[in-house]
């Protein structure tokens, strides 16, 4: 008679964090003023204001938003904080930069305001392979929450993963 397969991962007490399950819905737009600017590269503040008051900011509702400039144009700070004023009653975040920092910059208020205490003594493995686009900085920022409170945190799939920290035991 053949010995009974166990699913040791189902029976341990690993807990499988995935980032994906936080990954919130929105449109995530780049928001280029090049645009803007006297051939793309002159900031001129007259016209620049004139096109931050004729534009429909209502159109941005619900979406995530990376302020940028993809010309070599120097743009004060104030431009983009004049941006910043109008669109922000309509997004639900407006960072300057690409779309991958704000994708960091989600995560990062996520993380930030995550409560980890059920994971406290726990090993906890951070899934890896995940479908959405979730920055690599998340999963840095993660294991930085997890590390004072897990005692281990491993990367991964619970059938083959890395382990990254394990708490030492104390006498």
């Amino acid at each position: 008679m053949a010995d009974e397969i166990i699913n040791r991962v189902a029976q341990s007490k690993l807990v499988t964090f995935d980032l994906e399950d936080y990954y919130p819905s929105g449109e995530r737009v780049l928001f280029d003023i090049s645009d803007w600017l006297m051939e793309g590269l002159i900031l001129r503040e007259k016209d620049f204001r004139k096109h931050v008051a004729e534009y429909d900011w209502s159109q941005h509702q619900g979406q995530y938003v990376a302020l940028c400039c993809t010309t070599d144009a120097i743009i004060p700070a104030w431009a983009y904080m004049l941006i910043s004023a109008n669109i922000t009653p309509f997004v639900e975040k407006v960072i300057i930069g690409t779309l991958e920092n704000l994708e960091s910059f989600i995560y990062q208020d996520i993380i930030n305001n995550l409560d980890v205490s059920e994971y406290q003594d726990k090993p906890v493995i951070i899934k890896g392979c995940a479908n959405k686009p979730i920055p690599d900085n998340a999963y840095a920022m993660m294991t930085t929450k997890l590390h004072n409170v897990a005692r281990s945190v491993m990367y991964g799939e619970a059938c083959s993963s890395v382990p990254l920290y394990k708490k030492k035991k104390t006498s």
